[in-house]
């Protein structure tokens, strides 16, 4: 699961769908050597898997990993009964079988978003003649004639990389910060993965941190996620719910006095393709006022598309 935290220590930007990857980590047994071995193993189903997809033609491969996910590893791992529970937090009144059929698409869409950004050398291509719309797209074009930094957020909808490798191919070096997964032998070539989609990518800590910033400084872009639970954030109403949200992403805008941008993947009826938006830049003000924009934002893709987004996080926690 992907997310940007509060505080130099959690600002975070986890490239890939980890929210697969956790379905087969988390029961790792708690000792040195069995967790070694569960470390081990679990990576080679998880890489046997991704092979054997990375086998198919593309558009097989894409239907089939979101059907995995949400037949097979979404009720397994306990996603499809979150994703349930969310919306029934949400949306009380909403039918029982319309709440259902909105945890099954979302299932699969996070199947199909895991495979897409394994997808290195298939993905970007197709994304690369996409069109981008929406009025951040001329704010965009003119920070860059300026040379001035620019920061693209967004949330787990759709597929946020399909914006980022549209962009990618028009020339920008999008940065972000990354955590390390806690297996080793899978963060060897998760690694990878991200880098090989463009754009530098740093580790977390504070070389990495130091690094992240420095690309922001210079008049490079970054892009953040912001729409998981972040312990001691300030808390925002989100869909009608309070949620603790990072606002990390106005805080640097700010600092840095970098364009702040939504964007969306949004993906499309056919289950491949995406329209890619840039939204109006959020005005700059203070931290709160533009990361609650930010929240309105994604709130109102939500509602307009309940089923693109991961219901599947804990973003709602109780409050004490």
């Amino acid at each position: 699961m992907i997310a940007p935290l509060v505080g130099l220590k959690h600002r975070v930007y986890v490239w890939g769908s980890c929210i697969l990857l956790q379905a087969f980590m988390s029961a790792s047994p708690s000792t040195k050597t069995t967790r070694d071995w569960g470390h081990y193993l679990s990576n080679l189903v998880i890489v046997g898997l991704i092979r054997l997809a990375l086998l198919l033609p593309y558009g097989m491969r894409v239907r089939l990993m979101g059907t995995v996910v949400q037949r097979v590893i979404g009720p397994l791992a306990g996603y499809r009964r979150r994703a349930l529970d969310n919306l029934e937090l949400i949306w009380p009144d909403m039918p029982l079988a319309q709440r259902k059929k909105i945890a099954v698409q979302c299932l699969n869409n996070v199947g199909r978003t895991f495979i897409e950004n394994y997808s290195s050398d298939d993905f970007p291509g197709r994304m690369a003649t996409n069109q981008l719309t929406g009025e951040g797209v001329p704010a965009l074009e003119a920070a860059i004639a300026q040379g001035k930094p620019i920061i693209l957020v967004s949330g787990h909808y759709g597929n946020y990389e399909a914006t980022r490798a549209a962009l990618v191919a028009r020339g920008l070096k999008i940065g972000g910060l990354y955590r390390d997964m806690k297996n080793p032998y899978f963060n060897a070539h998760y690694v990878k993965t991200m880098e090989a989609f463009g754009g530098p990518v740093f580790p977390q800590g504070r070389r990495g941190t130091a690094g992240f910033v420095r690309h922001l400084k210079e008049g490079g872009q970054l892009v953040l996620l912001f729409d998981q639970h972040v312990f001691n954030a300030p808390l925002f109403d989100f869909l009608g719910q309070p949620a603790n949200t990072a606002i990390s992403a106005a805080e640097l805008a700010l600092r840095y006095d970098a364009l702040l941008i939504p964007f969306y993947g949004i993906r499309q009826p056919d289950g491949l393709s995406f329209e890619t938006v840039l939204e109006a830049p959020v005005l700059p003000s203070d931290a709160m006022t533009m990361t609650k924009a930010l929240s309105d934002s994604l709130a109102e893709r939500i509602k307009a598309d309940p089923a693109q987004w991961f219901w599947v996080h804990r973003r709602w926690r109780p409050q004490d």
